[in-house]
């Protein structure tokens, strides 16, 4: 049994053939699936709530991605607080720093991620959290923990760090805050050396592994759409780099996210 802690199933990649990739998902093994709540910014925040409605295995997340910050208003913050409360809904997320592409200007970026920590501390949920500095920098990684530190470590919800691709010095800073390490398919990636080395030191009941579908599929998909299914590769390279089996791997992953977000373990034959 396998786990994809992160996929954005809402967006157009999958207009034609969502069902069908879900499905393919669940016949190779994935049983747990959470879907992000971003979808094209804080109007589509419960994209991913239709999904979990419809899938038991499948569960939805809410979120203002750093891209989309700059559009975010009050009524928003309040529309989410009113989803948070949805059964199916088990983060807040992805939210974060984007220093790469700065869509939204940072000042705004750190602003909006302090108010979405302070609406799930509200909520009592853990945050899925997406970091990604400018080129040859690590200034959006410094300011991110910074902010959790002074914001959220106290809560001790803990959260995600997801599609994780710090250093090793970065890896410990999360782990010592509480966080999860999620791991995509850039960990194949031949340059991916840093991700490989997190990858080899997080304790096993610390890591999550995820598609971030439609992007960053894993070796050998690299270039084509990525969709959930392809999980099992990543777990594949995950379970080399820590001499286990992909299924121990992948049973070591489902059992974290279970555990981690105080859910009941996945029957084997549950349905899709």
């Amino acid at each position: 049994m396998f786990l994809d802690s992160h996929a954005h199933l809402d967006g157009p990649q999958f207009a034609s053939d969502r069902d069908a990739a879900i499905q393919r998902a669940y016949d190779a093994g994935i049983r747990t699936l959470l879907a992000i709540g971003n979808g094209d910014g804080p109007d589509d925040l419960a994209c991913a709530i239709p999904l979990a409605e419809r899938y038991p295995w499948i569960y939805a997340s809410i979120g203002v991605h750093p891209h989309e910050a700059r559009l975010l208003t009050a009524a928003h913050l309040e529309l989410m607080q009113r989803l948070a409360a949805h059964p199916r809904v088990l983060a807040i997320g992805e939210i974060g720093l984007d220093y790469h592409y700065d869509h939204s200007p940072r000042d705004v970026q750190r602003q909006v991620f302090r108010q979405q920590l302070a609406l799930a501390a509200a909520v009592k949920l853990p945050i899925l959290i997406h970091c990604r500095p400018s080129q040859n920098s690590s200034n959006a990684w410094d300011d991110l923990l910074a902010i959790l530190n002074q914001h959220w470590a106290a809560t001790g919800l803990g959260g995600v760090l997801h599609c994780f691709t710090g250093n090793l010095s970065q890896a410990r800073a999360a782990l010592d805050l509480g966080f999860i390490l999620s791991f995509a398919g850039n960990l194949t990636y031949p340059k991916a050396a840093d991700i490989r080395d997190a990858a080899a030191m997080v304790p096993l009941d610390r890591f999550f592994l995820e598609t971030d579908c439609p992007y960053l599929a894993p070796i050998p998909y690299r270039g084509k759409r990525n969709e959930p299914a392809y999980v099992v590769e990543t777990t594949r390279h995950f379970a080399q780099l820590r001499s286990l089996t992909p299924e121990a791997a992948g049973a070591l992953a489902l059992e974290n996210f279970h555990r981690f977000f105080r859910l009941p373990a996945p029957p084997p034959q549950d349905q899709a």
